[in-house]
């Protein structure tokens, strides 16, 4: 987007309507994403049989899988279905998002994470509520989390870019399949975080903090890592820096045209609209 002064209604982002929408649809959205997940995580060790692990971490890996690629249909047209801290600071650094936006997203996935792990817990209180826990030492785990995560924040940033006209529906399935491939790759190092609210929800309930650093700090390098790459290697942008510190002020140049029109219509329902906003 060109750059331009900032108007009336960037400074109101956080007055709108259609922000504090996207950010309840990023609460929802992670709730269930967790509620989903970590069952089928309690569901595999309530009915583990020794030898058949393997089958149950496919049954975790494809829980995931379906649930996020799900979750991207009901409410990417609403907020853009981050549902993922690391993913939502790869789309700040990509200047994608305003510095706003990406707080207040955070700040919701991790409360809908807390929400759904505390109602999980409320009916498997003798299981690990699916407690990231580093089978591998901490350096290995931290680059394990780190890969896998920049795989999926490469594939949501590459899936969403505005500039392919090749992907249209199939980005929610693509997105889907690529949280399948870290958890395949990562669960049985480190149960596969690549997710920090995802791994700070349970952690929280259940009092287990333990190196739960790497499941942060891992994932959101990927994030930023997948960003960088795409944006400056692979795909560049052609953004000034005028236009990059309007954005991350007061979010995208489209985003906010759709604001001032939904002001216009008196409340009437938010853009629809995918990829991320």
């Amino acid at each position: 987007c060109a750059a331009r002064e900032p108007s009336g209604a960037e400074m109101s982002e956080i007055r709108s309507w259609v922000f504090w929408r996207a950010v309840a649809a990023e609460f929802v959205g992670m709730l269930l994403f967790i509620f989903i997940g970590i069952s089928a995580i309690v569901g595999k060790d309530k009915n583990e049989v020794p030898g058949e692990s393997i089958a149950q971490e496919l049954k975790v890996s494809l829980a995931f899988a379906l649930a996020i690629a799900t979750l991207a249909q009901s409410v990417g047209h609403i907020s853009g279905a981050h549902l993922n801290p690391a993913v939502t600071l790869g789309l700040l650094v990509s200047c994608q998002i305003s510095a706003l936006r990406c707080l207040c997203y955070t700040l919701a996935q991790m409360l809908g994470a807390v929400a759904a792990s505390a109602i999980v817990n409320g009916y498997s209180r003798q299981h690990s509520l699916g407690v990231n826990k580093l089978n591998v030492t901490i350096e290995q785990g931290f680059v394990i989390e780190t890969l896998a995560t920049l795989q999926l924040v490469l594939c949501v940033i590459a899936v969403t870019d505005k500039r392919r006209s090749d992907v249209k529906g199939f980005a929610p399935l693509a997105i889907g399949l690529s949280v399948g491939l870290g958890h395949f790759a990562a669960i049985s190092f480190t149960g596969c975080g690549i997710n920090p609210a995802r791994s700070f929800g349970p952690a929280l309930i259940r009092g287990e903090m333990e190196n739960h650093w790497v499941y942060w700090l891992g994932p959101m390098c990927g994030g930023i890592a997948a960003s960088l790459i795409y944006d400056f290697l692979l795909y560049p942008r052609s953004a000034n820096l005028r236009t990059r510190k309007n954005v991350l002020l007061h979010g995208p140049e489209d985003e906010n045209d759709a604001v001032e029109e939904t002001a216009e219509d008196n409340g009437s329902p938010g853009p629809s609209r995918w990829p991320p906003q």
